[in-house]
């Protein structure tokens, strides 16, 4: 089971308080706007290879879970890791497709009355079987499901980005204090063992004192529109590729330095009559500068050739990983001097099931979330800061709580 202690570098990751009220997402909000987004059931993906069998028996002390959005990452890679953890089961499944909804749920072993609508939602309530939801929607959805699991006295594990504005963020966080309910932000890779590896060896100063850490998320979406793949989506994505794919190199930048970023500069980019970004920017770029000196460069893009690659390099060495935060195949090398050393900490895919019991032993045990929504805050604070440098070409400074300057 994976363990739960503080570091130094982890509390400074949570970040400060809540009670600041976020900017929207300045840069974002200046694109095309949708209709406000709705929960609504899609078909069933392609490639979904779902159980032969029904799960086997739950082990006594399971929390049960009800997963909400059936959609590619849920079916294909959430779904399945249950198998794999210790403390956690799927209780119930919620989607908008009465098809789909039977054959996941008879594949699942899920039974007919735990098999909920978007429109029936409100009835887990009365279902002791479910004590927590995984809300795997869309980004603009989070906030008002969210409120809802929490209105229905349940824990709630969101996926990332936690919402599309800090605002949102706190209505969730206060959401889930009225409930005297959990909430945690599926961070996987504060799970996942080479980035665990990568945060210990920083931990230990393994490079020397910091100087620069870099991050590219990055890859080339193939043709569509906002009304085809919700993640080009302004209502439902936000700005694109820094809240879905470069937030896992803002979270590095973070976990590897152990500091909040001072000020940040910014930039974007749009090209012009291209479906894909009607809505949304093809590419964000970020520099970070740190209290101690070092810096770090941000790198997202729906446009350009793929690359998954952290870098942090310090005045005795450098720690590098290409892949760095994929579902599994992650890459961990450490250069000092003329020493190179591999290093191969486990299995990457051991992150979902790590999530998943994490928040099942802060539930039984209440022992602290890691990636709780005071993260998520802190995040998207530091993305508003992000679009808001690029919209105003100029240097934003921060507060420790990652709130912009006045």
């Amino acid at each position: 089971m994976f363990d739960g202690d503080f570091t130094r570098r982890r509390m400074i990751a949570v970040g400060g308080g809540v009670a600041a009220a976020g900017l929207l997402v300045q840069g974002a909000a200046a694109l095309g706007q949708s209709t406000g987004p709705a929960a609504t059931g899609k078909p069933m993906p392609d490639g979904v290879d779902l159980p032969a069998n029904p799960p086997a028996t739950v082990q006594p002390g399971s929390v049960g879970f009800a997963i909400i959005g059936l959609g590619d990452y849920a079916l294909k890679q959430i779904m399945p890791r249950f198998a794999q953890s210790g403390r956690a089961h799927i209780a119930a499944i919620v989607s908008g497709n009465p098809a789909k909804l039977k054959q996941v749920g008879d594949a699942y072993g899920v039974p007919e009355s735990a098999r909920y609508s978007y429109d029936s939602f409100a009835q887990i309530a009365t279902n002791p079987a479910v004590e927590a939801v995984y809300i795997i929607l869309p980004t603009g959805l989070h906030a008002e499901w969210a409120e809802r699991a929490f209105a229905a006295g349940k824990h709630v594990l969101c996926e990332k980005p936690m919402a599309l504005s800090g605002a949102e963020c706190e209505r969730m966080i206060a959401a889930s204090q009225r409930a005297n309910r959990k909430l945690m932000i599926a961070y996987r890779c504060h799970f996942e063992p080479y980035n665990m590896a990568a945060m210990a060896l920083m931990e230990d100063d393994a490079v020397g004192a910091l100087r620069l850490i870099r991050t590219e998320h990055s890859y080339r979406m193939g043709p569509t529109t906002p009304s085809e793949n919700w993640r080009v989506s302004r209502a439902l994505a936000g700005g694109g590729p820094l809240e879905d794919y470069g937030i896992y190199g803002l979270q590095a930048a973070l976990y590897l330095s152990g500091e909040m970023p001072e000020s940040i500069s910014a930039a974007t980019y749009r090209p012009a009559n291209d479906p894909r970004f009607a809505e949304i920017f093809a590419h964000v770029s970020a520099q970070l500068r740190f209290p101690s000196g070092a810096t770090a460069h941000v790198v997202t893009s729906y446009d350009s050739a793929g690359l998954n690659m952290v870098e942090a390099r310090g005045t005795e060495g450098v720690l590098k990983m290409q892949p760095a935060t994929n579902y599994g195949g992650n890459t961990l090398t450490l250069e000092a001097g003329r020493n190179r050393q591999e290093l191969t900490p486990g299995d990457s895919e051991v992150q979902f099931a790590r999530q998943l019991d994490h928040l099942a032993s802060a539930i039984r045990d209440n022992t602290p979330i890691i990636t709780p929504g005071e993260m998520g805050l802190r995040d998207l604070r530091l993305i508003e800061a992000i679009y808001a440098s690029a919209a105003s070409g100029q240097t934003v400074r921060l507060n420790p709580d990652a709130t912009m300057r006045r």
